[in-house]
């Protein structure tokens, strides 16, 4: 079947956009080719510096002609409701088809030849591509990330012509800028266009450049005996720098390798894009670097990686400067006094203000992790201080990292380690800190920023989370999971956090500058509506009373839910199941994670599934009973005449079931619970098997629906059962 090909050639497309602009050019792809009723078998992309391609494979020669049946109004409708029916499809009263009372258009369409639909789709695609940064250029209207040179545009080998603000289609298109033949060429299909692309020393596929770069910088490495720092980061940006990559290596001054190795790792890849090399034997940083060239020297690349030395020299000897100036004496008071008048957040104070909370915050939890509150407080007060430095302004990646050093001297490898390690986890892969000390700032951190953009209302929405407050919570329910980290009642706790950093003020920061506006929105939160006010005018202190009352411990508690769940998930455990033990109210994450998966363990199980089938039917035949009116409670009576067995031994089941489960509970030993739970898997079954609950005597009626309150009852000490799916 005929193949569709699409090149769009332009200057210099950042590295950055790249990855992007593929995805977006398949996705509007497949929407306009959809919308048009074209079907296909394959559709690639392929970014690179200086081209976005396209290619669609199976594509039909034409659309299929279109029979459709369109109804329309009642015969009986007003003559107003017909013309707007006629209007529409374009048809007279004539050609409608009258079917139980019901007018009906019959229309059909020819269909369309593709390459006839190709020019508007293309067009469509050019005018709206969704650049994050685009431009302008000579008299034209058309915006593009860069200036738009050429356009390739063939369908089943042919040329479809169209023009796009002067630039029209052809089969033309261009190889290396420097290392191409300097001549345009024509191509016939993505085959040969692929082929001659790599004559012109092009490589096309993005992958292709990415392996080409590690192999070879690998192999100049392995020359000389030495190995290459891999960075997956940085090899993906420069895969997109370069369309025929060509890894050199480099020697720099070894003097420079008494900076902290961050440090030169990070002035390599932010303002040169180059590689760091190590020395296998020590594993440490070795003084040269790996440049990856757009070109082929014919000097083996020793003047590019010349120049480039010196040019890496001049950043480094910046970086020592830094180095050395931050280290000087009283440099961290000098830095904290700075951070006064830094502005956190307008409506949560100065980075001073953050650091006084995280401060107090990391002294509370220091003794839940194990470690010395006054180490604690003073580690915190620390963790922020290298914001003002001059190698963390210079390099914002290095926070944490750079005050992790300068701390070292004076305070002790412990606090050094918590002031570099407290924003782990940043991310998924991320290393999780487990040195009590460094757990307790990290959750003191990732805590405050959690409850005091939750408390001024700025939680996320959507996709959108401007704050991070995702990866926040995530971060806090690794360090608490993998550190084994119990809070007694996290709820209460995060209200007394609240209560402390902002209730006390009087005021949270900046809310009382807030205008009637941001009053009369905060005041009208149904949670807030019920509290108690003084007079017309706000008081922002009770606002903030209202919320700590009500909805801001309990929304942060539902977004670690979230959080958790997505968590499970990537672990394989169902979400419903979190959901599950959540309902009971409890919220100690480890607590709540060890009975997820004794929960996950015990529905794996028959007993596990059978008895859930029993709680369902269970708590379906109470519900309907509870419409009727209130359900019995009380005592299930045993013993009486003519009681069948069944009920008898579920009744003694569930009180040694009762007795069990709480016991195991108490201990924590959520796989005994649910051991407990299996042992009614049986007694359940004969009861629904051998017993009729809506008996026709009210005593028996009423005894048999107290005993499945009671199954359910018990189930519902472990988890809410009636929130498990399947």
């Amino acid at each position: 079947m005929p193949q569709l090909l699409l090149e769009l050639f332009s200057e210099e497309i950042p590295a950055r956009m790249q990855g992007g602009a593929a995805r977006d050019l398949e996705r509007m792809a497949a929407d306009r080719l959809k919308a048009a009723g074209l079907t296909y078998e394959a559709l690639t992309t392929f970014a690179g510096p200086r081209r976005l391609t396209l290619v669609v494979e199976g594509l039909p020669a034409a659309t299929p002609d279109r029979e459709e049946e369109l109804k329309g109004p009642k015969t009986s409708a007003p003559e107003q409701a017909l013309e707007g029916f006629l209007r529409k499809t374009g048809l007279t009263r004539e050609q409608l088809v009258e079917r139980d009372g019901v007018f009906f258009a019959m229309l059909s369409s020819k269909g369309q030849r593709t390459a006839d639909l190709v020019p508007a789709m293309v067009d469509q695609i050019v005018r709206g591509f969704p650049w994050p940064k685009s431009m302008r250029w000579g008299t034209g209207t058309l915006r593009w990330v860069r200036p738009l040179k050429r356009i390739v545009a063939l369908f089943d080998g042919a040329v479809v012509p169209f023009d796009i603000d002067g630039i029209a289609s052809g089969d033309v298109t261009e190889g290396h800028r420097f290392l191409g033949s300097g001549r345009p060429f024509a191509v016939k299909d993505f085959a040969d266009y692929r082929r001659k692309l790599e004559a012109e020393h092009v490589l096309l596929d993005a992958a292709d450049r990415r392996l080409r770069i590690l192999e070879a910088a690998q192999k100049v490495c392995s020359n000389r005996g030495l190995a290459l720092v891999d960075d997956d980061g940085l090899l993906d940006e420069v895969a997109g720098l370069a369309e025929w990559p060509t890894p050199i290596l480099g020697d720099m001054d070894p003097q420079f390798l008494d900076l902290p190795p961050e440090v030169v790792q990070l002035s390599m890849k932010v303002h040169q894009k180059y590689f760091a090399v190590r020395d296998p034997a020590t594993h440490r940083l070795a003084p040269h670097f790996v440049v990856v060239a757009n070109v082929e020297a014919t000097d083996g690349g020793r003047a590019l990686a010349a120049g480039n030395s010196r040019v890496l020299s001049a950043r480094l000897n910046d970086a020592r400067f830094f180095w050395d100036e931050d280290r000087k004496p009283g440099n961290f008071d000098a830095w904290l006094k700075k951070l006064e008048g830094v502005t956190f957040h307008a409506k949560l104070g100065t980075m001073a203000e953050r650091v006084e909370r995280i401060a107090a915050l990391a002294r509370e939890i220091a003794p839940l992790v194990g470690t010395d509150p006054d180490q604690a407080e003073q580690a915190a007060r620390l963790a922020k201080a290298d914001l003002a430095s001059g190698m963390v302004g210079e390099f914002p990646e290095l926070q944490g990292i750079m005050g992790g050093y300068y701390a070292r001297a004076d305070h002790g490898d412990a606090v050094a380690d918590a002031v570099r390690d407290h924003y782990k986890p940043q991310g998924p892969s991320d290393a999780v800190p487990t040195a009590p000390l460094t757990v307790a700032v990290a959750l003191a951190d990732k805590l405050d920023t959690l409850v005091g953009f939750f408390a001024i209302d700025e939680k996320p929405t959507g996709s959108k989370d401007p704050f991070a407050l995702r990866r926040a919570a995530l971060g806090v329910i690794r360090l608490v999971l993998e550190n084994d980290v119990r809070f007694d009642d996290f709820e209460t706790s995060i209200q007394d956090w609240i209560g402390e950093y902002f209730a006390e003020r009087r005021a949270l920061p900046g809310f009382a500058a807030a205008d009637a506006a941001d009053f009369a929105k905060l005041r009208a939160r149904p949670e807030v509506a019920d509290a108690r006010w003084v007079g017309a005018e706000y008081d922002s202190r009770g606002v903030v009373q209202a919320l700590v009352a009500h909805s801001t411990p309990k929304d942060i508690l539902a977004f670690f839910a979230d959080r958790l769940k997505v968590l499970l998930r990537d672990q394989g455990k169902r979400h419903d199941l979190v959901d599950a033990v959540f309902a009971l109210g409890d919220d100690d994450l480890v607590r709540i994670v060890r009975r997820v998966e004794a929960l996950d363990a015990f529905l794996a199980t028959d007993d596990g599934a059978n008895l859930l089938a029993g709680h369902r039917r269970a708590s379906n035949i109470l519900k309907a009973e509870a419409k009727k009116g209130e359900l019995p409670t009380g005592m299930v009576q045993t013993g009486l005449p003519g009681q069948p067995e069944a009920e008898t031994a579920l009744a003694f089941a569930v009180g040694a079931a009762r007795t069990a489960v709480d016991a195991a509970l108490e201990r924590e030993d959520f796989a005994a619970a649910m051991t407990a739970l299996a042992g009614l898997r049986a007694p359940v079954d004969a009861f629904f098997d051998q017993v009729m609950v809506n008996s026709e005597v009210p005593a028996e009626r009423e005894n048999r629906l107290k005993l499945l309150g009671q199954v359910r009852d018990v189930m519902g000490r472990v988890a809410d059962f009636g929130r498990i799916a399947g």
